[in-house]
Order: C-alpha cells, then structure tokens, then sequence
C-alpha cells in the first residue's frame, strides 16, 4: 500500500493513547504541508513506532484524527460497516425504539462524524475534511448496514470553516422532513433540515427524564428551551403549568406543535433570557423548578473567563426565580469548560443570589454518547440540578 506517512517526534496526546494529534506535535514539513486536506495516512514515530491510520489536515489545530491503532487500515465502506454495526449493537441492547444517536465520534470510533437515528431517517453530520472525502464511502455503509428511507447530510456546523470546509444541508437519499420523535413516553416534531445540528438533542434523553419525575403539580421554566425537550415532558408528568422560554420564534412554533401532540399546554414566550430573568425577578414572578440548558458559553479556549462569567450569572438569575423548596437545573455543552469549574462557577452564582442549595443530580450524555476514555473533550455535556432552600 502507498500511502504517506505523517512522523510523530512528540506526540505526549497520541502516546497516551488520545485520537487527536496537534499541528505542533508532528513533522510539520514541506512533504507534509503538501498533503490534500482530509487524506488518510499512517502516523509513526520519529523511531520507527507505529501509531495508526488516520486522516491529516495541514491548516486545522488537530491535524491528525486516528482511526485504528495499526498503520496501512483500509478505509472504505467496509471500514465504516463495521464501526456503524458495533455501534447499532450497543444501542439495541439499551434501547427499544429506535430513536437516538447512532454514532457518537470519537466515542464510537469514527472522529468528524455524527449520525442521529430517527427510526428509517438517519441525519448525517460531517464536522472534518477527513470525513467529507469518506461520504461516499459512509453512505454506502449505511445503506449495508440499515437501509434507511431518509438521509440528510448537514454539513453546517460552525466548526467546518476551520478545516476549510463550505457549509450546506442536502438530501442524500428521500426527502429532507419534519419528523415526530419518541422519547421517554414523550412525542416531539424536529425539523431535520433547518433545527439545529442534527435537529434534535438526544444527549439530555436522561436529564429530561429525571426531571419529569419531579414536575408533579409544579410550575416550570423551560429557558433555553428550543423545542421544548424539557418543558414538554414535564408537562406530560403534570406538571400545572410550563414556559418555555426561548428566542427563536421558529424553535417555539414546533415546541407549541410538540406540546398539541401530547394534548398538554405550554406558554411559549420569545425573550432574551438573560433580560426575561431579570424581569420575572423584579416582577418577583418565581417558578417551582427552574431549567437552563443555554447554548456553549466558552466555544474554544479563549472564551473561559468570560463564559464562566456567564455560567455564573445565569446561576444566579435562574436562582432569583426559582421558588423555596424549588428545584434548578443548569447545563453546559461547552467542552472548554472542566466540569470542577463550571461547578465552581454555579455554586458561586447561587451564593450571590443568597440562596442556600444542595446538589441532587449530577450528568452527562447518555449512552448512546459513548465517551473515548482518553480525550475528556468528548464528555462535553455537564448536567447539575440542585435543590434549593
């Protein structure tokens, strides 16, 4: 097999078994920085070590993204046939409907690519130029390996333009639709070509789960709710009453058709939540249970200050309206951010809003987001709810 090789003089990541390789880690030269973007290759070290097949990209911060452990590994149909049946297998032994995430990156041994399972509807998320070269190749084994009816690629996520990808949504196979989503007991309709990422949020399955089970003859304040994941099911539980809080219009229209699907009632308000807290505070307006699942405070690196900043502040607004006795739940996708510090960040936003609390309920993902044991990036998801005085 001819394929280039990628030389590894440093690499602490790759020697302690991580799949991501860094731009300063790696032989950075002329020969390499002339290979295409998404390429597959072999990574070795300076001293001949064998560190696997991986795809290279010379202009992003994670170069290389391994795939298998062993150099010369033929990536074809073949490659993500077997991957996508291992993973089909984990999640028919948790699940008995299939509705949930189908593959999980990294965590399912494929770095760049996403796949959410809507019963025959598959949507298709490809983050990296490695995986945008292989989706022929991934197509063909999704066809061996479910024969879907639907296939929708988005290729729109923010983080394509670092790996000098263009951004589109297209129709690979049937039709591009809204499609209605069962879990825990709950109906919901997403919109797969225009929702966001892949049109539904399977990671908080769990979360919303758990606090259904406490919004018995509760008011409730789903805020951040897109769709209404959270506010929905906890109507279903009987929850007496539940607003859902978000600032898309198109977001809150599908949270009012999910809401008529389980024949329950929401009150959908279109606000900034940051000023929608402030208002129900100084309206002293206060809830039974408070949720905020906001979008990534601290998108890269450089964001963790000021994003810690605004984890504790929305601890603190959300606190101010929640009710004694009252239960609140805060969340964040932002991998930047260590869960001991976006811990720190929520006690110290309920100290300041002089709220005595305790930590009920801690969480991710669940586990149909597997999470490689050698990067802690994908473990993205923190879920902490708290009972407060």
């Amino acid at each position: 097999m001819s394929r280039k090789t990628i030389i590894l003089p440093k690499g602490k990541r790759a020697r302690g078994g991580s799949p991501w390789i860094f731009s300063n880690e790696i032989r950075m030269d002329e020969a390499a920085k002339a290979i295409a973007p998404g390429t597959v290759i072999n990574v070795r070290g300076d001293d001949g070590r064998a560190f696997g097949t991986g795809y290279f990209n010379p202009k992003s911060l994670i170069a290389v993204r391994l795939l298998a452990e062993e150099c010369d590994v033929v990536i074809d149909a073949e490659f993500f046939a077997a991957r996508l049946t291992r993973a089909l297998a984990l999640r028919d032994a948790v699940y008995d409907r299939p509705f949930y995430r189908l593959f999980h990156a990294e965590g399912d041994g494929v770095p760049g690519l996403v796949i959410d399972r809507f019963d025959d509807t598959l949507t298709v998320q490809i983050g990296t130029a490695g995986m945008e070269k292989q989706q022929t190749a991934i197509l063909m084994a999704l066809d061996k390996v479910l024969k879907p009816k639907n296939v929708i690629l988005r290729g729109d996520a923010p983080n394509r333009a670092l790996e000098g990808l263009d951004s589109y949504v297209k129709t690979a196979r049937g039709e591009a639709k809204r499609i209605a989503v069962e879990e825990n007991g709950v109906r919901y309709i997403a919109d797969l070509q225009e929702g966001q990422k892949t049109g539904w949020y399977y990671d908080q399955r769990d979360n919303r789960a758990f606090i259904a089970r406490l919004a018995k003859g509760k008011s409730v304040l789903d805020a951040y709710s897109y769709t209404g994941g959270f506010g929905i099911a906890a109507a279903k539980a009987g929850a007496k009453e539940v607003v859902c809080l978000d600032s898309s219009a198109p977001a809150l229209a599908l949270a009012e058709e999910s809401a008529r699907a389980n024949s329950v009632t929401i009150q959908a308000v279109k606000a900034d939540v940051f000023e929608e807290l402030e208002r129900l505070k100084k309206a002293g307006e206060t809830f039974d249970i408070v949720l905020t699942d906001p979008p990534p405070f601290v998108k890269s690196k450089k964001d963790l200050e000021p994003g810690a900043k605004a984890y504790r502040k929305l601890a603190r607004l959300a606190a101010d309206v929640t009710a004694p006795g009252g239960f609140l739940s805060i969340a964040s996708c932002s991998h930047n951010i260590p869960p001991e510090r976006f811990a720190v960040e929520c006690g110290q936003g309920l100290l300041r809003a002089g709220r005595r609390a305790a930590l009920i309920h801690q969480s991710g993902a669940g586990v149909d987001h597997p999470v490689h044991p050698l990067l802690p990036e994908s473990a993205y998801l923190k879920s902490l709810v708290y009972a407060l005085d």
